[in-house]
């Protein structure tokens, strides 16, 4: 298919997607073309968003303690992972994560627990983490806890809570390969859950575990239909003691793929924050740069239990592309240092 690339982006900034045809023939453009397709993509992703990065900095605060037999995932009730296990960290070991995360220049801080979804204990733990947090620094605050009820969510947000992360991860059709004590639509009842409760969303997906052309596409659109404001676009890293953890399905990630995948989500998802999430480091390797050509977003420093690109490294690619990190407001208040920020 010949793509009419101006059109494609013309489309785009008024928010309109690509059919799925040509949503489908940009995935199967070779290597050779690709460096198009991103320079379409960055034409959106700067009408947009402009030359900002939004920088945000994960704590995963309860670990490998999880019921659900999720298969890409270390902390899940069938790994063998040799990871760290440890119950909620309490508000002061949380608030202490956030300082060092607005020291290290994260406009947002997001709040991770294992399971499939909060008890009470590690409710009221965030709960009173984010109202401490939000009362000395200027962070939006994501939480990501798992499956929500409509008064856990109203909870968080009246403490404070800015965004819900649970990510979509991958198609209906593909879902129960990959997990079975829980359903793509209770990802998808968990959203709208959120979004009721006056929550942003963040939901994105998990690529490189056997799905299709077809389940990616899926994805992208169902998660334009979710009305997500956020999409963490993560490639799969596969662990020792996980189903996926052979490295069997992602060896088609190569770094071109991997810059065709994120302009799709650009593409169907015009306005929304796109994050290269975990995994850049390992599949985009060299091209890493161009990916924020494409994405406006990314964790700085480490994932949840497996390490990634050293932040002084992230922020020198940020520096390098004449990108500056996205300002936390309000203003700081008073006796808190300012980050360290790259030069504009």
């Amino acid at each position: 298919m010949e793509i009419a690339w101006d059109q494609l982006v013309a489309d785009a900034l008024e928010d309109r997607p690509p059919t799925r045809d040509v949503a489908r023939a940009l995935l199967q453009l070779p290597d050779e073309d690709t460096l198009r397709l991103v320079e379409a993509a960055w034409r959106v992703r700067r009408h947009f968003f402009g030359n900002r990065v939004k920088v945000n900095v994960l704590l995963n605060a309860q670990s490998g303690i999880c019921p659900e037999d999720c298969h890409y995932c270390s902390q899940s009730r069938i790994s063998k992972a040799p990871i760290p296990r440890y119950r909620m960290l309490s508000v002061e070991e949380i608030l202490d994560r956030a300082r060092k995360a607005y020291a290290a220049g994260a406009q947002r801080f997001c709040i991770v627990t294992s399971g499939r979804g909060p008890h009470r204990r590690e409710l009221e733990t965030v709960l009173e983490a984010t109202r401490r947090i939000k009362a000395e620094l200027p962070l939006e605050i994501c939480a990501c806890m798992g499956i929500l009820d409509e008064e856990q969510a109203r909870q968080l947000r009246e403490a404070g809570v800015d965004a819900y992360n649970h990510n979509l991860n991958t198609s209906p059709r593909h879902y129960a390969r990959i997990c079975s004590t829980h359903t793509f639509e209770d990802r998808i009842r968990t959203v709208q859950t959120a979004l009721k409760a006056g929550l942003q969303t963040c939901t994105g997906v998990i690529l490189g575990m056997g799905e299709t052309d077809e389940d990616v596409l899926d994805m992208a659109y169902a998660l334009r239909e979710a009305g997500a404001t956020s999409i963490p676009v993560n490639f799969l890293i596969p662990i020792k003691g996980t189903p996926l953890g052979d490295g069997q399905t992602v060896r088609h990630l190569t770094p071109w793929a991997c810059l065709r995948y994120l302009s799709v989500f650009r593409f169907v998802n015009p306005k929304a924050e796109i994050r290269a999430s975990a995994g850049r480091e390992l599949h985009l390797r060299s091209l890493q740069p161009l990916a924020l050509m494409v994405a406006n977003s990314l964790f700085l420093g480490d994932y949840l239990t497996e390490k990634g690109q050293a932040a002084e490294a992230d922020w020198q690619m940020i520096e390098d592309l004449g990108f500056v990190p996205e300002t936390p407001q309000p203003a700081r208040p008073h006796g808190v240092a300012h980050p360290a920020t790259p030069a504009a």
